[in-house]
């Protein structure tokens, strides 16, 4: 049995190799691939990447004397130091709770707090202010929806996702099936399990549809789902008070999004996905959606008036944002906002396509690499990919060696690994705006290096199992 240190060893050895990278024959494909890079890409004097990346400290060091290549962005992000400096400065200078106090620290933490309620509002263009709650997240705000509006919903009613979510945008909607008895039917993936097929989706809706609960860019497949071709089978199809709720997880942080274009009823992201903090997120909700909605949590902050015999409640946001806030995190993401601002999401956009389109041509040059999600079409810097014959986890932990950070596993979607003949999970790769071109090449290049290891090491079978097996 091969210890785990003597395989390190091993591959430490072999790293000074030299290696002939592992190109095949280009495919029509690729070749399709390459054409639309050049016919597209923007001239840059200087990558956007290169231009951020001083502001985001944690990328400035070393991995075991490795220079680190963070490539887990759709995990989390990174954050600048402006936002490091506005969270440490509010609890340095204006810490207080908020609605609470009339003192000076109070008034001055209210007034942040609430600002940053005003720039989430204005960066997906909502009517409002008001229709932006703020949650411990993504999934809380999911959470949220299910238990809230859910309540309305009635036995036999269905609500409607698809195989592709996060199991975030899964679980809450299984619980409130199981606790209603409702019916929660599910979008299979189309024929080259790209994306979601439009064919099934209109087997799925049904005059009892009331909740469409759907991602807007997958995390693992990378692609935007199609919504305008959706809203079309809802409004032939659906029950005509069918509310849509997006997860936009993987779409804020990277691109515009306008809630008026998207002609949705929600929408859910985390900051800790936009350069912001972890711990807080967001719930947009169309004003009379959120009105309709009972509260979901009791405490203080949420009420209008109490007494011992009953209580009535505070008009939304409040209604649902019982007991203390996360103020700190909701300020901090304000200033990611405006940090993302700065740059312009157009402009951020375009970059991440570009390492997009080269993340994308570079994997599908090389041999023996399955790569999920569509070639052409990929909103996002984001790619999911296997080796043959490698465990993603051990794929994974080698290049963490060379100081590529990657991340293996199901990545929250169980039931897409299922779906795609990939159990074992995957190894993804999602980039950001602080990544490079020339990160994506070194990716490459180490990516080669563990193939070579593992192609080198195939006489020992014991080598290509999972690490934790040996």
């Amino acid at each position: 049995m091969i210890s785990r240190i003597w395989i390190m060893c091993w591959f430490m050895a072999i790293m000074g190799m030299s290696l002939n990278p592992l190109i095949g024959q280009k495919s029509l494909i690729e070749s399709r691939i390459e054409a639309s890079s050049r016919s597209s890409e923007t001239v840059l004097v200087e990558p956007l990447g290169h231009r951020v990346r001083g502001e985001f400290p944690v990328l400035d060091q070393e991995i075991d004397g490795k220079a680190l290549v963070y490539l887990d962005s759709g995990a989390t992000s990174q954050k600048p130091r402006r936002v490091l400096d506005v969270e440490r400065a509010y609890y340095e200078y204006d810490n207080a709770n908020v609605h609470r106090g009339a003192h000076t620290l109070a008034t001055r933490a209210t007034e942040a707090y609430e600002n940053a309620r005003i720039k989430v509002a204005n960066f997906i263009h909502a009517k409002e202010a008001s229709e932006i709650v703020f949650t411990r997240g993504a999934t809380e705000a999911i959470n949220l929806v299910a238990a809230s509006f859910g309540d309305q919903l009635e036995k036999g009613d269905e609500i409607v996702i698809s195989v592709i979510e996060h199991h975030a945008n899964l679980v809450p909607w299984q619980l409130l099936a199981s606790r209603k008895n409702l019916n929660l039917k599910f979008i299979r993936l189309n024929a080259d399990k790209s994306n979601i097929d439009l064919l099934d989706a209109e087997k799925q809706i049904s005059e009892k549809t009331k909740m469409l609960a759907i991602f807007h860019v997958s995390n693992v497949l990378g692609c935007r789902v199609p919504l305008d071709d959706l809203q079309k089978i809802l409004k032939a199809k659906a029950h005509p008070d069918c509310a849509i709720l997006l997860d936009a997880c993987q779409s804020v942080p990277h691109m515009p999004v306008n809630v008026q274009d998207l002609n949705i009823d929600f929408l859910v992201a985390s900051a800790h996905k936009m350069c912001g903090p972890m711990g807080v997120g967001f719930l947009w909700g169309k004003a009379h959606r959120l009105h309709s909605m009972a509260p979901w949590q009791g405490g203080g902050e949420m009420i209008d008036q109490v007494s011992l015999e009953k209580s009535t409640f505070a008009l939304p946001p409040a209604r649902f944002e019982a007991g203390t806030p996360p103020v700190a995190q909701a300020i901090a993401l304000g200033a990611a906002i405006d940090f993302l601002n700065d740059i312009g999401m157009k402009t951020i956009h375009e970059y991440e396509q570009h390492l997009a389109r080269k993340l994308v041509q570079g994997l599908s040059s090389r041999s023996g690499i399955t790569i999920y999600g569509p070639l052409l079409q990929r909103e996002v810097a984001l790619v999911a990919f296997n080796v043959q014959g490698i465990h993603a986890s051990d794929l994974s932990f080698f290049l963490d060696q060379e100081g590529v950070a990657t991340r293996a596993g199901h990545h929250c979607t169980q039931p897409l690994h299922h779906a795609l003949d990939a159990d074992s999970g995957s190894c993804r790769v999602s980039l950001a705006l602080y990544n490079t071109p020339e990160e994506i090449d070194l990716f490459l290049e180490k990516l080669d290096h563990v193939i070579e290891f593992f192609s080198a090491s195939s006489a020992d079978a014991s080598i290509l199992q999972p690490l934790d097996a040996i």
